[in-house]
């Protein structure tokens, strides 16, 4: 080994956490954990039995019985703690993301530094959980409400945000004095087995939190059915959280959804056009756009969409696209293969319709699944790239003549997530803002997901909040108390 070669940490042990316990494969089926960057398994994950699952169930329903008591400042500092093992541990927890889900080191520890914030906020919030006192109609009354956490709860997290999206869940639910048990993305499983052993080392009592692995369909059906679960929180694609609100709804689960998008982007006459491209393929580029709440249709006024398109290509073409652990890689590849297949089939249906490519649409040569930024223009509002989620880089540009029209065109799909609009009119940012369908409004540049604010969307883009102080709504019940001193 050259005497300059770093020595990297080994990649995540991984394992499952169960009252406390970290378990490994012991004879139980496990499935191989792919590098994107080179197609090649690495590590195994062991995935857990229904014996495990029923275990995690009792394990939480018995924390939960002390725990919901437990003191908002205990709770206060275990997350505290918990923030601080994350910047402590947060160069090995990133480099082992971009191994197993392929971002970019440097977005990888961007999503460290996120985290660190989630916790202390939570932290600081969970304090705050207040009730409060109705007048009562009759001086011998008192009217109290009371806000008490619903239960155990069962939260099921994707693999492009590995660690903060399993994150927010749990700083939310424990905050509230919930106990959780979490299914993790089995693609990209190290973040969240990191975070389990940062609550374990935090101080956290046995049972209040629980990861388990395995056949996503066979641990949510299981999970969901349990009556120790009490409510859910997804975050994952439409399609896959109807079936699960379905099997919540029929009995009557609380439910948090974050599901999938397709948002739209505005570019109006009078945007500060270079400005807004250059925003743009920064921001479409992050997680090699695969990212729920990544502007993925872009309208552009008619006047400003040639200056717009060859801003914006400039930029976005040009992107060097290699191993996330690579000093000069901007951006990484795909998740998976299907995600390539996707991209590709996505392409060849907008070209099939008359539009143009202006770069990439191909799959990149060699090894792992490397996709090129896209950009497609020219093509109809019916084509697939303009309907379906692409969730990847490719990025289709259209033209718009009127502020009707482009509203008319943007709330059209079904998605109701993370819209964005660029003008230097505030008329225009009011108007459009007022009547966009979507849970999130950004203008003129990214200001969504931060810790303090509100994260969801409308229509089958889904159903409370995973941010802001509506988070905690989800994993808290409202108890009315009304007390007579008179005695009958």
């Amino acid at each position: 080994m050259d005497a300059h070669t770093p020595i990297l940490p080994p990649y995540e042990q991984l394992a499952l956490y169960v009252d406390g316990e970290f378990i490994q494969a012991g004879g139980r089926r496990e499935q191989d954990v792919v590098n994107p960057a080179t197609g090649v398994a690495f590590a195994r994950l062991p995935h857990a039995t229904t014996e495990d699952v029923g275990r995690a169930l009792a394990a939480a329903s018995k924390a939960f019985q002390s725990w919901r008591f437990s003191s908002p400042l205990e709770r206060s500092k275990i997350l505290r703690r918990v923030a601080e093992l994350i910047r402590e541990r947060a160069p090995a927890i990133a480099r082992n993301m971009t191994l197993d889900q392929g971002k970019p080191l440097a977005e990888a520890l961007q999503e460290m530094a996120t985290c660190v914030e989630h916790a202390e906020w939570h932290a600081e919030e969970c304090r705050r959980i207040y009730g409060r006192v109705i007048p009562p109609r009759t001086e011998t009354v008192r009217q109290l409400v009371i806000r008490e956490p619903v239960g155990v709860c069962a939260a099921f997290t994707p693999w492009n945000f590995p660690f903060n999206q399993a994150l927010r869940k749990a700083v939310a639910a424990l905050g509230a004095g919930c106990t959780l048990i979490l299914k993790g993305p089995e693609d990209s499983p190290s973040a969240v087995v990191a975070l389990a052993r940062i609550f374990h080392d935090a101080g956290l009592p046995a049972g209040c939190f629980n990861i388990v692995w395995g056949v996503p369909a066979d641990i949510s059906s299981q999970l969901i059915a349990s009556p120790v679960v009490r409510k859910i929180s997804f975050t994952g694609s439409t399609a896959v959280g109807k079936g699960l609100a379905a099997l919540a709804g029929a009995q009557m689960k609380r439910m948090t959804m974050e599901l999938g998008g397709h948002s739209p982007v505005l570019v109006f006459e009078d945007a500060e056009v270079e400005a807004a491209a250059r925003f743009l393929a920064r921001t479409k580029t992050r997680n090699a756009g695969q990212v729920c709440m990544a502007p993925s249709r872009f309208f552009v006024h008619e006047s400003v969409h040639d200056r717009f398109v060859d801003a914006f290509a400039g930029i976005y073409a040009g992107l060097k696209v290699g191993d996330g652990l690579a000093q000069d890689t901007q951006m990484g590849p795909l998740a998976h293969l299907r995600r390539v297949d996707a991209m590709r089939s996505l392409v060849a249906d907008a070209r099939a319709r008359g539009a143009a490519v202006l770069c990439g649409g191909e799959r990149l040569a060699g090894e792992g699944y490397f996709f090129p930024p896209t950009i497609v223009t020219g093509l109809p509002d019916d084509a697939r790239l303009m309907t379906e989620e692409p969730f990847g880089p490719v990025v289709p540009v259209t033209r718009f003549r009127s502020t009707d029209e482009a509203l008319a065109r943007a709330n059209a799909l079904p998605y109701g997530l993370a819209s964005y609009v660029f003008t230097n009119s505030l008329a225009t940012a009011h108007h459009v803002s007022n009547r966009l369908e979507a849970g999130m409004v950004s203008i003129n540049h990214f200001g969504l997901a931060l810790p303090e604010t509100p994260l969801g969307g409308v229509k089958e883009s889904g159903m409370g909040s995973e941010g802001g102080t509506e988070t905690f709504d989800g994993y808290l019940a409202t108890k009315f108390v009304s007390q007579s001193s008179l005695v009958p």
